[in-house]
């Protein structure tokens, strides 16, 4: 199982769980807008000075979820992609009080992947990658295809490639 993988049961599970109304037309747009909106907020602070170590924090459990600038910026993304566009009132505010638990129920993802007995920048790395697919992998993908220089969802595509590929580009597309 992959971050991505992990994040959407999280979602799903704290969604599920609550009392939360959410149109049966817009369950699955928005219940993938928080996936993004968590899986973006990885990929632009990965890229960020010093983003690993609040993602290795986040992660290992160490930094609390509920003030983590990770946590503010997937809330800050899931409220301008999903939530003004949709318009959900108080669902919405519920929703976005979730995002804390959500990236709470990440902690302890990140074990010693690489053997070297210790959890390091390198198992971060290990972590982000996942097993099939990849937050990396989407960063990647959108710098190299050349998309996602929008702020829009694109068709077929998602908030995180266009997310991850605008910080990207403009972090690689820069000459010194």
């Amino acid at each position: 199982m992959n971050l991505s993988d992990i994040i959407l049961q999280q979602v799903t599970k704290n969604v599920a769980g609550s009392n939360i109304q959410i149109p049966q037309n817009l369950q699955q747009q928005v219940l993938g807008g928080l996936s993004d909106s968590i899986l973006g907020s990885l990929a632009k602070t990965a890229t960020a000075p010093g983003g690993l170590d609040q993602i290795k924090g986040l992660l290992t459990g160490q930094a609390d979820a509920a003030k983590s600038p990770v946590t503010a910026l997937a809330g800050n993304i899931f409220n301008s992609n999903v939530l003004s566009k949709l318009k959900l009132g108080a669902a919405g505010a519920a929703l976005l009080a979730f995002i804390p638990k959500i990236m709470g129920g990440l902690k302890n993802i990140i074990k010693d992947q690489d053997g070297d007995g210790d959890v390091d920048l390198n198992d971060v790395l290990l972590t982000l990658k996942g097993s099939s697919g990849s937050i990396l992998g989407s960063v990647l993908g959108g710098v190299l295809g050349g998309g996602a220089a929008s702020a829009q969802k694109p068709a077929g595509g998602s908030v995180l490639g266009s997310i991850a590929g605008s910080v990207l580009g403009g972090i690689f597309g820069k000459k010194k």
